[in-house]
Parts: C-alpha cells; structure tokens; sequence
C-alpha cells in the first residue's frame, strides 16, 4: 500500500452518501490517509444537469441525501474503473443486485494490494439452490480482502449526526485497526469482531424481518405483534447462520449488526414502509418500491426470495416458518393476515 491510503466509495445512494460525509472528514484529518476521496456515483440527469456535476459544484447529493453537505474533498465520479483504479481501500455501498457488473468492470482494473471493506446487505444466488455472502463474491471476483460493516445506522440519522453505533467485521487484525479510522466519528462508534459472515448475516436476514414488522403495521395488530416477529426473526437469524455459516459467535448477534440492527429496522427503514404500505394499499411491492423509494432499491423480499430458493433447495422451508411465510406474503402466495397463523403456530410456540 501506498504511504497514505487512498480511499474510494462505490456507491452514492442515501446510505453512501451518509458514509462519504463521514469519510471525507476523516480522510481530512487523518494523516494515514490522502485528503482526496473518490466516490462513484451512477450518472443520473437532474433537471437538465449530471448528478456528478450537480455534488461537485454544490457538494450536496440532491437526489439521494438533499440538504447535507458532503465534505468538498470527496469527488463525485461516473466512471466506477476511474474511481477506483488507484485505492488502496474500496467501500463497496450500491444496492447487492449490482455487484457482480460492478466486480466484472473493476477486475484486473484496481490495486493488488487494495482491501475491499462491504456495506452491501443480501445475498446472492448461487447455481445448486445455495446463497453466497455479497463479501465473498466481492473477494473472489477482484481476488482482494474484503471487510463487512454492519449495524442500527438509518442513513437519514447518520447523516443529521445522531449518535449510533456499527460494526466491523474483519477477519485480519492487522487492517482492523485503518478500517476502523477511516469509519469511526464521535456519533458514530465502531466495534470490530472477527466473525464477519455473522455480522454480514445479520445485515441481510433483518431486512426479510422488518417486512413482517410492516405488515403488522400495515395490519393494525400493534407493538406486542411486532415484538413477537421481531424476537421470533431473530431466533430464525441465529439458526439460519448456525446452519449455512456455522463457526460464529452468539454473541455477534448482540452487536449493533444483529439485535440493534433488527429493532432500529423493524421500526424505521424503508423494508418496514413498503411493507406497511403493501397490506394497505393492496398494490405490488415493484408498485410501491417505484413510487416510494425515489429510485433506492428495496432489500428485503429480494433477500426472502433468495433465502427461500436456498431452503427449498435443501427442503427446510418448515424449519423457518417466518422467512418461508414472509417470502409468500411478499410474491402473494399468502395473505398478510395469514402471518399471524405463522407464529401462532411457530414451533418455537410448540
């Protein structure tokens, strides 16, 4: 690696743009770090005008994250292999349906030495009916380390500076401890563990969650309805991972990745809207993810799909009755209400 570390962030959406405010102000502080922060930005026109040209000129990205300013050492770039070719850390923070065009663009096309640190919540289909962590794939394709971050961090919160906490996992303590650099404000604390697929589980099963704390939402059944899904998803989180991921740690799941993480999205956070929004309105999810989401991708029935290919293919729908009711909820197969027969009769209740 080069004497400072050069940093950029793939990505621009609400979350990556909350994160870009963070690293700009550390990198210009830092001196482990160049001042100069790229960020690959999805070129958009606004009102006439590119996205990229609008942060650079205002340092505000008025699509994703309007009215925060984004420091002005943090350059906005369209082209992702300009952006990234000299980093010495690459911040992967676009939706996880992307990620593999992304790797394929960057390949041969990035440092050697870089180290790839992952925001991306979800999974990926593997052929065979298996699913695939977004930091494996990220590793495997661009052949670098890669990292996860994690945690109870709405973007919208991050970025008004609201204390919260997050976490790291990394497996390699000798990059810890620069990871943790480049991240860590005093409203925004990092704890880093080394049982990274646990951390980046929890990032991906608690958005299938908060989808069955909307539709309680969107049902009217209130705060003990939804604290049973919320306790009951986390059971199915921790033998989810016991069974795909085995080797973790209990006690990750009470990090802010894991239990801080579910509640914090359980009660804010786009799944939960849309899904409220679901059961009232009776419109698809592509529907309402279209008209709500200004452009920002919905996470969590695209993770429950792919979770329940994952369980079919290994006939283990019956051993997650809440992931497998959730997914059916979501495509239609089941109606909202039926959720509620899905706990009653969960077999934690047996």
């Amino acid at each position: 690696m080069s004497e400072k570390f050069r940093v950029c962030i793939i990505g621009s959406g609400n979350w990556g743009s909350a994160i870009a405010k963070i690293v700009g102000l550390n990198a210009k502080h830092n001196e482990a770090f160049l001042d100069h922060v790229t960020m690959y930005v999805y070129e958009e026109i606004i009102d006439g005008k590119k996205l990229t040209e609008i942060i650079n000129e205002t340092h505000v990205n008025v699509k994703y994250l309007p009215g925060h300013k984004i420091p002005e050492n943090v350059i906005a770039v369209a082209d992702v292999v300009e952006a990234a070719k000299d980093a010495d850390i690459l911040i992967f923070v676009v939706p996880h349906q992307f990620i593999r065009r992304i790797c394929s663009t960057l390949l041969g096309k990035i440092k050697s030495t870089a180290v790839g640190l992952s925001l991306v919540k979800g999974f990926d289909k593997k052929e065979g009916g298996g699913i695939e962590l977004i930091s494996h794939i990220i590793s495997k394709e661009l052949h670098i380390p890669v990292s996860v971050l994690m945690g109870a961090n709405l973007a919208s919160e991050v970025a008004d500076e609201m204390f919260c906490e997050t976490t790291i996992g990394c497996k390699d303590k000798s990059k810890a401890p620069i990871l943790r650099d480049i991240i860590q404000t005093s409203y925004f604390r990092v704890v880093v563990v080394e049982d990274a697929d646990s951390v980046e589980c929890c990032g991906a099963l608690k958005n299938i969650v908060a989808c069955g704390a909307g539709f309680v939402d969107g049902l009217g059944l209130g705060d003990n309805t939804k604290a049973a899904v919320i306790r009951l998803g986390l059971m199915e989180m921790i033998k989810f991972v016991d069974v795909f991921f085995p080797g973790g740690k209990l006690s990750t799941f009470f990090e802010s990745c894991g239990v801080a993480d579910l509640i914090t999205t359980c009660y804010g956070g786009r799944n939960r809207k849309v899904s409220e929004a679901f059961v009232k309105t009776g419109k698809t999810i592509e529907e309402l993810e279209k008209q709500m989401l200004n452009g920002q991708k919905l996470q969590g029935p695209f993770t429950a799909e792919e979770v329940n290919y994952m369980l079919k293919a290994k006939s283990m729908e019956s051993r997650f009755p809440l992931f497998t009711s959730i997914h059916r909820i979501c495509v239609g197969e089941l109606k909202p209400k039926d959720l509620i027969n899905c706990i009653r009769s969960h077999p934690e209740h047996m």
